[in-house]
C-alpha cells in the first residue's frame, strides 16, 4: 500500500515544518548531486530557510558566476546592471593590482628574482637605493630633533638648578640672619639680668 498524498500547503506547526524542511532539503541536495554525476550536468542550488540560513550546492569544477552568466545569456534576463558590472570589473582590477604589488614586494625582499631579466634587477636595485637614502634622511631628521630636544632639556635643567641654588642661598642667608638676631637678643638679656655684687653694710662698719 503506497503512501497517501499530502496536501501541498504551508505546515502550520513550526516543529513539523522544520523537520519537513530538513528532510526535503537533504533530498533535493541528493538529487542535485545525482543528476550532476549521472548526466554530467552543471547544477547550482541555493536554498534559504525561513530562518535565513543558507544551504548551497554547486557541481564540481563549476563556478557559480559562470552559471549565472550562462543563465543570463541564455534566458536574456539581466541579473545585474551596468553599475554592478563596472563594480565587478573594478574589483578584478584591484585584485590584479594587489597581486602585482605582492610580487613587487617579494622582489624587494630578494625573493623570486632568479628569473628576472637584468633591467628589472637594476630597477629593483635603484628602488632599494632610493629607499635606503630616504630612510637615512628620515633617520638623520629624527637624530637632529632628538639632539635639539636634549639641548633644550639641558638649558631648562641649568635654569632650574640656578633658581634652586638662588632660593637655597636666600633661605640660608635668612636663617643665618635669624640665628644672629637670636644670639644678640640672648646676649642682651644676659647682661640686663646679670646679678650686681653686694655692697657692704655701712652701719656694720660703724
Amino acid at each position: 500500500m503506497g503512501r497517501g498524498k499530502i496536501e501541498i500547503k504551508r505546515i502550520e506547526n513550526s516543529s513539523n515544518r522544520q523537520v519537513t524542511y530538513s528532510k526535503r532539503r537533504n533530498g533535493i541536495m541528493k538529487k542535485a548531486k545525482e543528476i550532476t554525476i549521472l548526466c554530467d550536468a552543471k547544477v547550482s542550488l541555493i536554498i534559504f530557510g525561513s530562518s535565513g540560513k543558507m544551504h548551497e550546492y554547486c557541481s564540481p569544477s563549476t563556478n557559480l558566476v559562470d552559471i549565472l552568466d550562462q543563465y543570463q545569456k541564455t534566458s536574456g534576463k539581466k541579473l545585474w546592471d551596468a553599475k554592478h558590472e563596472n563594480l565587478s570589473n573594478e574589483i578584478d582590477r584591484i585584485k590584479k593590482e594587489n597581486d602585482n604589488m605582492q610580487i613587487e614586494l617579494r622582489h624587494l625582499k630578494g625573493e623570486d628574482i632568479t628569473s628576472l631579466p637584468y633591467k628589472e634587477l637594476m630597477a629593483i636595485e635603484d628602488a632599494l637605493e632610493n629607499g635606503l637614502t630616504y630612510v637615512r634622511g628620515k633617520q638623520m631628521d629624527v637624530l637632529d630633533k632628538t639632539w635639539k630636544n636634549t639641548k633644550f632639556l639641558e638649558e631648562d635643567y641649568k635654569q632650574l638648578s640656578f633658581i634652586l641654588q638662588m632660593a637655597y642661598e636666600s633661605a640660608r642667608e635668612q636663617m643665618d640672619h635669624g640665628y644672629q638676631r637670636a644670639r644678640d637678643y640672648n646676649s642682651q638679656m644676659s647682661s640686663t639680668f646679670q646679678v650686681q655684687p653686694m655692697q657692704p653694710n655701712l652701719q656694720e662698719r660703724m
